[in-house]
């Protein structure tokens, strides 16, 4: 007998509150759209920006607010201190966002600074690194092109796992490659490319009627887009281990998204129900425990690493969180919802396949 957190006769009208949820999750990309806007764009870390990284080590103890006053007359430009590992180390980083100094020149003035204003706490200096403008944006322009083509696959291989139409997705990808090569040939740049890149596979999941592939690009994007939308309006940095993180996010929902899916074709080959919104609640009823449990789990995991893994990991873990939590509710709220608006399709699809 499997573990159940939630009843599994449960009735929830899952679908009936979609527009309602729908109009929740739009407002609130909406809003992350705006704070991007604002902000001129994503606030990007040294990895995508350029800069340097300087790493400290105290021999004794130093609160957050003491080094940084330490370091207060040092007169380097775009500098961000945070604590680096546990609290008992004594570890910081120092991040300059701009190139207008070297790794050397960086690490020079703050061990003057630290010399003058902590003359009774020796320091080592642990690392320092730099950026250059131009591998920082190369490495945005790979990062974005790696998030695309994962979508891109993803989208492939809904298609056929689904609806066993591996040519047609073979067609989709080969329609895309031409729409990128265009896109290209414009001049255009690898933000606006892929923004039209993913315009182009939605489109083209619509026009070869790839129902299921359809709804979990749908749900990856939202997830993706709510979750920099939460960054961009907290001022929070993008950097690799974001990218990570999205990557992270951008699998596990669609691994719940597939829960649902595959129950959702399970039931209409039994007709379980007379119209595919019955459907629908049915099977997302069925997993709901699934889902939660697996989803819980795994919070609990990502919570510990919020709470108690230190500055450095604190972004990638919060971005596990917001995306964890929008991924599950993108399951149930979005990707099956978005199936509704193709019944006749699906219905014509699942008869074929049991003929």
């Amino acid at each position: 007998m499997g573990l159940h957190i939630i009843r599994p006769d449960t009735t929830y009208n899952f679908i009936g509150v979609r527009k309602l949820m729908l109009a929740i999750s739009g407002a609130i990309i909406a809003l992350g759209i705006a704070s991007l806007i604002w902000h001129g764009g994503p606030r990007y870390g040294i990895d995508f920006a350029g800069g340097v990284t300087v790493q400290v080590k105290l021999s004794k103890a130093a609160d957050l607010d003491q080094f940084q006053d330490a370091l207060a007359a040092s007169d380097l430009p775009g500098m961000v201190v945070q604590r680096f590992g546990q609290e008992g180390d004594n570890e910081y980083l120092v991040r300059l966002s701009s190139i207008d100094v070297t790794a050397d020149q960086a690490s020079g003035k703050v061990a003057e600074a630290l010399k003058a204003k902590l003359p009774n706490n020796p320091f080592t200096i642990q690392r320092q690194e730099m950026v250059g403008p131009k591998v920082g944006a190369d490495l945005r322009s790979n990062a974005m092109e790696a998030m695309f083509y994962a979508v891109l696959l993803i989208a492939i291989y809904i298609s056929g796992r689904f609806e066993q139409r591996w040519m047609v997705a073979g067609i989709m990808a080969a329609g895309l490659a031409a729409g990128l090569y265009v896109l290209k040939l414009a001049g255009v740049s690898m933000a606006w490319m892929t923004i039209g890149a993913l315009i182009i596979t939605l489109l083209l999941c619509w026009k070869l009627k790839l129902n299921y592939a359809l709804g979990a690009v749908v749900a990856l994007i939202h997830d993706v887009w709510i979750t920099v939308g939460v960054f961009s309006f907290l001022g929070k940095e993008f950097d690799l281990t974001t990218v990570a993180a999205l990557l992270t996010i951008i699998g596990y929902s669609l691994n719940d998204t597939i829960i649902v899916y595959d129950r959702i074709r399970e039931n209409l080959r039994a007709k379980a129900a007379p119209d595919l919104a019955d459907i629908i609640n049915l099977s997302v009823n069925q997993t709901l425990s699934r889902t939660l449990l697996t989803s819980g789990t795994t919070l609990l995991a990502v919570v510990a690493l919020l709470l108690f893994g230190g500055g450095v990991i604190h972004d990638f873990a919060l971005a596990l969180f917001v995306g964890i939590v929008v991924g599950t509710y993108s399951s149930i709220y979005v990707a099956s919802p978005v199936l509704l608006g193709f019944e006749s399709w699906i219905k014509t699809d699942e008869a074929a396949a049991t003929t």
